[in-house]
């Protein structure tokens, strides 16, 4: 990647995860001289930690416009760089009439923004499966068009995308801050000096609040520690990405299968958590089921984090390249006892390795892709929710159509980060 510091460019980007790389991508393509700093490395936290989906199904009707918008990019960047990207179909499993309900709801909104998803009998889901089932359901949402990438491949694909188009990366290189100038964002200023820009995009994932609040932004951002497993590699028959609610599983491009559950997550209870307590209730008691809570060390970790910094002197961004959490052993090792359950093929199955990272969620689970007001010039594009690497590319491809004042192919109203103003 660069080694020389620009003194000047259009648009600088801090965070060199699939959004920070697909803008990059998306506006170096436009011929913007873009740079993109990065305090560790490429995709080094949940860009290349997350399941590997690239789904419509199942997601919040707001987001559906990107995640169709997403499977064109996702092939583009695939007839370019092998990431392992696949239409293998991602199907949610039902084992009750309330889950059917639900998956029906859910239909009657996604049908008329043209998601080609389905309902399928009992009676369907063996051809669905090529796999004998040992678990009694009785139906699923089926969408064929969704499906799988690797991330430890993606992320740097596009950043070599990116580069080919024009764009400059610097690893290792953290923002300590914006310049700001009259109130303007003017450039930032780098742990190895000042760059100029005519705007700058924040795409930090799980940082962003921090650099937010230092900025004297308002982001209601919280960190949730999810963990995943991969199998070795194994002839289980079963190629379509499932979940079944007590645990998730895809085929990988190495022959195994990654697994997960939506219970293998939790939200490590610090100092944010108590500020943001009023936002967030609402969606805890929501996801209680499946979001656990835990206090810990993580609590005095964030609490001795300064939430002000300068330019002259490192800061937490330094002192913190990469958030490289524990895997939580215990949730996902029930996700895979439950997938031997469900699926004999894999009584054999082998754990070859396990990991885990924090996701950046809001309070609505929804991303914010937008301007922020207080600050010309200046762009966010963070809280994805576990839900930013199948979209990616796409949020990308918004995040460069407004700093370059274009009409998105995508209405950005839903992301605003105005929307968050008053709570």
């Amino acid at each position: 990647m660069a080694s020389v510091l620009p003194r000047q460019v259009d648009v600088a980007i801090i965070g060199a995860g699939i959004v920070g790389m697909s803008t990059a991508w998306a506006l170096a393509k436009a011929g913007l001289r873009v740079a993109v700093f990065e305090k560790g490395v490429i995709g080094g936290e949940q860009s290349s930690r997350n399941w590997g989906w690239i789904r419509t199904v199942g997601r919040d009707h707001k987001e559906l416009p990107l995640a169709m918008q997403a499977i064109d990019l996702w092939k583009e960047i695939q007839a370019q760089h092998d990431v392992g990207y696949r239409q293998t179909g991602i199907a949610y499993l039902a084992e009750s009439e309330a889950d059917m309900t639900g998956y029906r709801k859910w239909l009657d909104k996604a049908l008329p923004l043209g998601v080609p998803a389905q309902l399928l009998s009992r009676e369907q889901l063996p051809d669905l499966f090529n796999t004998q089932s040992a678990r009694a359901w009785i139906g699923a949402l089926h969408c064929p068009v969704d499906g799988v990438a690797e991330p430890e491949r993606a992320t740097r694909a596009i950043a070599m995308l990116a580069v080919a188009a024009g764009a400059q990366v610097f690893e290792q290189t953290a923002v300590r801050c914006l310049d700001r100038q009259v109130g303007l964002a003017k450039g930032i200023v780098t742990e190895r000096g000042r760059v100029a820009a005519d705007a700058v995009v924040l795409a930090g994932g799980a940082w962003s609040r921090l650099f937010c609040g230092n900025t004297g932004v308002n982001f209601p951002q919280l960190k949730v520690h999810a963990s995943v497993l991969r199998t070795t590699p194994m002839d289980a028959g079963l190629d379509l990405a499932v979940n079944g609610r007590d645990f998730t599983c895809r085929k990988r491009a190495d022959g195994g299968y990654s697994v997960s559950q939506l219970g293998a997550s939790v939200a490590d209870l610090t100092p944010d958590s108590i500020r943001l307590c009023r936002q967030f209730f609402p969606a805890w008691l929501s996801e209680k089921k499946y979001l656990k809570l835990r206090v810990g060390k993580r609590f005095l970790d964030e609490l001795m984090m300064p939430t002000r910094f300068g330019a002259e002197g490192p800061t937490p961004f330094e002192a913190h390249r990469t958030l490289d959490p524990a895997p939580g052993m215990k949730s996902i090792g029930v996700a895979l006892d439950k997938l031997k359950q469900a699926f004999p093929a894999f009584a054999s199955a082998q754990i070859a390795h396990a990991w885990a990272g924090f996701i950046d969620v809001t309070p609505d689970a929804i991303p914010v892709i937008s301007g922020v007001d207080e600050v010309p010039g200046f762009f966010l594009a963070s809280g994805f929710s576990g839900h930013g690497f199948g979209i990616g590319p796409a949020a990308g491809a918004l995040m460069a159509d407004l700093v370059q004042g274009n009409t998105p192919r995508v209405d950005p109203y839903a992301f605003r980060l105005s929307k968050y103003a008053g709570h």
